[in-house]
């Protein structure tokens, strides 16, 4: 029986080609919107490290007088100055944990390299790679001994590895990192979390940009005097004009990651960066009520922002694309259909039930949907290509997530049947319901 109909539908179809073909293309325009929408929105909200939500949190304490706080307050800043930051890495209640913070770098002294290449570096700990399961190619991080040297020890993207050593392993090879001599322990695989989730303050490439090309113990900012290059704020007093004034003013420009490993090692955690500010407040330092939080991967996320509402305004665009669309198709399927009223009062007085002239006439919008699907899947590829050849020389996201992926499969499958359903059902529903006395004398 499913055969028959499905001829049925071909030939039903192939008598109005200009009426199908229009059907059709509308239906493709308003998924392939979906699709390109739908696959840029899921990868700007994702979460890029989904399997360790529960057990990773940033550290933020609040500094902020009772006075200072406002309704609109998100929370606490995202950063920590160094006094807070080195006390709380010396908890041991974490099973890793890793200060970080955004230098500027030059890397010279490659075989080959004619003159210095400036390199975001990120000044981190040993913990950074354990934490966020970053590959390696070559070698590994260095260890916890090589924190507290520091010692002169490098760890280079593999971009930044096919650019100075053409991809080979480099492992054991010396350069100069702003004119101090390094030793590269390791470099990484491809790693590319989008969003960049460890450092969402839009500093250097932004929250959706690349990783570093290099990474260096943290002490070696605070030993060589090098200033921040990502955010540095301040809001009780200036960092001063030399270093030192810098590491013990209260600016904050240090990120802190912990791994906690179940709730109660959490609770502990935070009962002890409660205990560290209650005793601050001593001193007349957080004089307001205590306020410090570890966040989820998954809260830090939400709670800057990540998504815009412009993706989130191009997303209800394309579903409303999709709704007239679907509308149009409704009214044009009622009209083909009931057109044929005559011959269905016919067959209803041949006996034909009901629910099978329903079922013929939704398994025609079924093939109908099913190819403007298909033409909706393949306009969308084109369309994710084209977003990305549009911005290919933006900072834009949106160039950098519009890949094609399996999702693409199940947004096009998903949007068919409830094309199906939406756009066949009254049309179907109305040619069973067909009264065969009103058409019996014209025939």
């Amino acid at each position: 029986m499913l055969n028959y109909y499905l001829r049925m539908a071909w030939k039903s179809l192939r008598r109005t080609p200009g009426l199908s073909l229009l059907m059709i293309s509308g239906i493709g325009l308003g998924i392939s919107a979906c699709i390109v929408t739908l696959t840029v929105f899921h990868a700007m909200s994702g979460n890029p490290i989904w399997w360790k939500n529960r057990v990773l949190y940033a550290v933020t304490l609040d500094s902020r007088s009772a006075h200072a706080k406002t309704p609109k307050d998100d929370g606490p800043r995202d950063e920590l100055n160094y006094r807070d930051a080195t006390y709380l890495f010396t908890s041991h209640i974490p099973k890793h944990r890793t200060l970080m913070t955004l230098l500027m770098g030059a890397i010279a002294g490659a075989p080959g390299q004619v003159r210095p290449l400036p390199v975001f570096t990120r000044a981190t700990t040993s913990g950074f790679f354990q934490m966020f399961d970053v590959p390696f190619q070559y070698g590994g991080p260095w260890n916890a001994a090589a924190d507290q040297g520091p010692a002169p020890v490098i760890v280079l993207s593999a971009h930044e590895n096919e650019k100075l050593f053409g991809g080979r392993d480099s492992v054991g090879k010396a350069l100069l990192w702003n004119r101090h001599r390094f030793r590269i322990v390791g470099v990484l695989a491809h790693w590319d979390p989008q969003p960049r989730f460890y450092d969402l303050t839009g500093a250097g490439s932004g929250d959706f940009g690349k990783p570093e090309n290099a990474f260096i113990p943290f002490q070696w900012a605070p030993t060589l005097h090098i200033w921040p290059a990502g955010m540095l704020e301040c809001r009780h007093s200036a960092p001063g004009a030399t270093y030192a004034s810098l590491l013990s003013s209260d600016c904050g420009w240090i990120e802190m990651w912990a791994e906690l490993a179940n709730a109660a090692a959490r609770r502990r955690y935070l009962a002890f960066i409660n205990a560290y500010t209650a005793l601050q407040q001593t001193t007349g330092r957080f004089k307001g009520l205590l306020d410090n939080r570890l966040w989820t991967v998954s809260q830090w996320l939400r709670a800057h922002h990540v998504i815009s509402e412009r993706s989130r305004m191009l997303v209800a665009l394309a579903f409303a694309l999709l709704t007239v669309c679907l509308i149009n198709t409704v009214g044009l399927l009622l009209a083909k259909f009931l057109r044929s009223a005559p011959l269905l009062g016919v067959r209803r007085a041949l006996r034909a039930r009901r629910g099978q002239i329903f079922a013929q006439h939704l398994i025609e919008a079924a093939v109908l949907c099913t190819l403007g699907s298909a033409l909706g899947l393949a306009l969308g590829v084109a369309g994710l290509k084209g977003v990305r050849l549009l911005y290919a020389h933006s900072s834009a996201a949106y160039g950098k997530l519009a890949h094609f992926d399996p999702l693409g499969m199940l947004w096009a499958l998903g949007l068919c049947i409830v094309a199906t359903l939406v756009a066949g059902f009254y049309p179907a529903l109305r040619a069973g319901r067909v009264t065969p006395a009103a058409y019996l004398k014209s025939q």
